[in-house]
C-alpha cells in the first residue's frame, strides 16, 4: 500500500471516528434533545475521538518514514558480498544508489552484474513487505486509538477543552515550522557565505569594481583567475529598481487614490479586476514582452534623439517590472486608504475641506503606514526579480549610472553561478550565497525600516 492510499485510509477511519464519538456521547444523554446535558457541544466528542484516531496514527508513519530506509539499507548491505561490504564509503554510497535506480527503473551508472540486481530485488522485497506492515500497525494504532477515546465519552468529558488545546498546539507546531525554516535558510546561506569570504576578502567583495567568477578548476587553465567585486552588480539592482519604482509609485498610488475615493462603483467593479489581471502574468511573459517590444521601442527612440542606446538596457527592464509591480502597489495602497475610518473623511468633508484637500490632508497621512508598507513590498518585489532582467537587461556586470546601458542585478547572477556543472565548494558557486546573504540584510533593513515608519505614524493617529 502506497502513501496516497494510506493517508485516504485513515482519512476514512477518521470520519468514521468522528461520527462513532458525536454518536456515543449523544446515546449518553438519550438523545439530541438531551444534548444540552453535555459539557461540550455534540461535535467536539467526535472531533476528540477523531484527533486519538489520527494522531497517533501520523506519529508512527512519520517515524517509520525516518527508520525504514537506514533499516532497508542495512539489511541489504548485510547481504551483499563481503567484497562489495568492504568498499570505501563513497563507493557503498554510490552502489547503494544504484540498488535504488535499479529498483525504481531509473538509470543506474556502471555495469549491472547479478549481485546487483539480486540486492535490488532484495530491496524491493523489502520495501513491500515495510509498506504492508505499515499499513497494518498504522490502520491498527488509528483504531486502537479511537476505540480508547470512544470509551472515555462521558457527559462530564471537557471535549472541547481537550480538542481546543490540540489545535493551539498545532497552530503553535506549524509557526515554528515556519520560524525553524526561516532559521535554517538563514544558517545555510551563512555557513555558506563564510567559506567564501575565507577564499575572498569581504571588503573585495562589498566594494570591488569588476564581477568576472569565472575561476580555474584545473591547474593547465589560465585566464580563469576570478574577480569578485560585487558593487556592478549592487549598482544594477539599485538601477534597475529605481527606475520600476519610479514608474510603479506614482502610477500605482494614483490609482488606488483613483479608486478609493473618486471612481463609481461600476467602474471600480470594471478596473480593479482588469488590475489583477497584470499581477497575475508570469514574469517570464513580462520579459519577453521586455526583450521584443519594449528594448527596440527604447533603442529606436533613444536613437532617434541622438543617444547610444544598447540593445539590451536598463532603462527597458526598468519600465517593463515597474508596469509589472503596480498592481502590487495599487491593491495595498487602496486597501490602506479604504481602512482609514470614515469618521475622519466625513470629519475633514465638515469642517469644509474639498475632496482633494481631505484626500492629501486627512486620508493620505492617515494611511501612509499602509502605503509605505505596500510600498517596501513593491521593492523588495523589484530586488528579487530575474526573469525580466535576464531577458530585457542582459548579463554584463557594468558600474554605471546610465539607464541606456546593460547591467545585471544580483539575482540574475545568483541564478547564473548555480547553473551547470560547477564545483560546490569553488568560489564560483560560493559566491551565490554571498550574494543571497546580501539580498538578506537588504530585505531586513528595509523591513525594520518600514516597521520604524509604520510604528511612528499609528502613533500618531491612533
Amino acid at each position: 500500500m502506497d502513501y496516497t492510499t494510506l493517508l485516504l485510509l485513515l482519512a476514512v477511519l477518521a470520519v468514521a471516528a468522528f461520527y462513532l464519538g458525536r454518536y456515543r456521547a449523544l446515546a449518553q444523554v438519550g438523545g439530541p434533545r438531551q444534548s444540552v446535558a453535555l459539557h461540550s457541544l455534540p461535535g467536539y466528542y467526535g472531533y476528540y475521538t477523531a484527533i486519538w484516531c489520527v494522531l497517533p496514527a501520523l506519529f508512527l508513519v512519520l517515524a517509520w518514514l525516518l527508520v525504514e530506509p537506514r533499516i532497508i539499507v542495512y539489511l541489504v548491505i548485510n547481504s551483499l558480498p563481503e567484497s562489495y561490504r568492504d568498499l570505501p564509503t563513497g563507493e557503498l554510497n554510490l552502489l547503494v544508489n544504484n540498488i535504488k535506480n535499479l529498483t525504481t527503473g531509473d538509470i543506474v551508472s556502471g555495469r549491472i552484474d547479478e549481485v546487483l540486481q539480486s540486492a535490488a530485488f532484495l530491496y524491493a522485497g523489502y520495501e513491500t513487505k515495510s509498506h504492508q506492515l505499515l499499513a497494518a500497525l498504522t490502520a491498527g494504532g488509528a483504531i486502537f486509538g479511537a476505540a480508547l477515546a470512544w470509551r472515555r465519552i462521558n457527559p462530564d468529558l471537557r471535549a472541547r477543552n481537550r480538542v481546543e488545546r490540540v489545535i493551539r498546539w498545532g497552530l503553535v507546531a506549524a509557526s515554528s515550522i515556519a520560524i525553524f525554516a526561516t532559521i535554517g535558510i538563514v544558517l545555510s546561506v551563512v555557513f555558506e557565505a563564510i567559506l567564501f569570504f575565507q577564499e575572498v576578502p569581504l571588503t573585495e567583495f562589498l566594494f570591488g569594481l569588476e564581477w568576472s567568477p569565472q575561476t580555474a578548476i584545473r591547474v593547465d587553465q589560465v585566464g580563469s583567475s576570478g574577480s569578485f567585486g560585487a558593487l556592478p552588480l549592487f549598482a544594477g539592482t539599485l538601477l534597475i529598481t529605481a527606475i520600476a519604482m519610479i514608474i510603479a509609485v506614482p502610477v500605482g498610488l494614483m490609482t488606488a487614490i483613483y479608486l478609493a475615493e473618486y471612481s463609481t462603483e461600476r467602474v471600480r467593479a470594471v478596473a480593479k479586476p482588469l488590475l489583477e489581471v497584470l499581477a497575475g502574468i508570469p514574469t517570464v511573459v513580462y520579459g519577453f514582452f521586455a526583450a521584443l517590444t519594449v528594448a527596440p521601442w527604447v533603442r529606436r527612440a533613444g536613437e532617434s534623439l541622438g543617444l547610444e542606446v544598447a540593445s539590451e538596457s536598463a532603462l527597458a527592464a526598468g519600465l517593463v517590472m515597474g508596469i509589472m509591480i503596480i498592481p502590487l502597489v495599487s491593491s495595498l495602497s487602496d486597501d490602506a486608504i479604504s481602512a482609514v475610518p470614515s469618521s475622519m473623511r466625513d470629519g475633514a468633508l465638515g469642517l469644509g475641506s474639498t475632496r482633494s484637500e481631505a484626500m492629501t490632508r486627512v486620508i493620505l497621512p492617515a494611511a501612509l503606514p499602509g502605503i509605505t508598507g505596500g510600498t517596501l513590498l513593491a521593492v523588495s518585489r523589484a530586488i528579487g526579480e530575474t526573469m525580466i532582467v535576464v531577458m530585457a537587461a542582459g548579463l554584463a556586470a557594468n558600474l554605471t549610472a546610465n539607464p541606456f546601458e546593460a547591467v545585471t542585478t544580483v539575482t540574475v547572477q545568483i541564478v547564473t553561478l548555480l547553473v551547470g556543472d560547477q564545483e560546490f565548494d569553488s568560489a564560483k558557486t560560493l559566491a551565490a550565497f554571498a550574494l543571497g546573504l546580501v539580498l538578506f540584510v537588504v530585505t531586513l533593513i528595509l523591513n525594520v525600516v518600514g516597521l520604524n515608519i509604520v510604528r511612528r505614524f499609528r502613533e500618531q493617529y491612533d
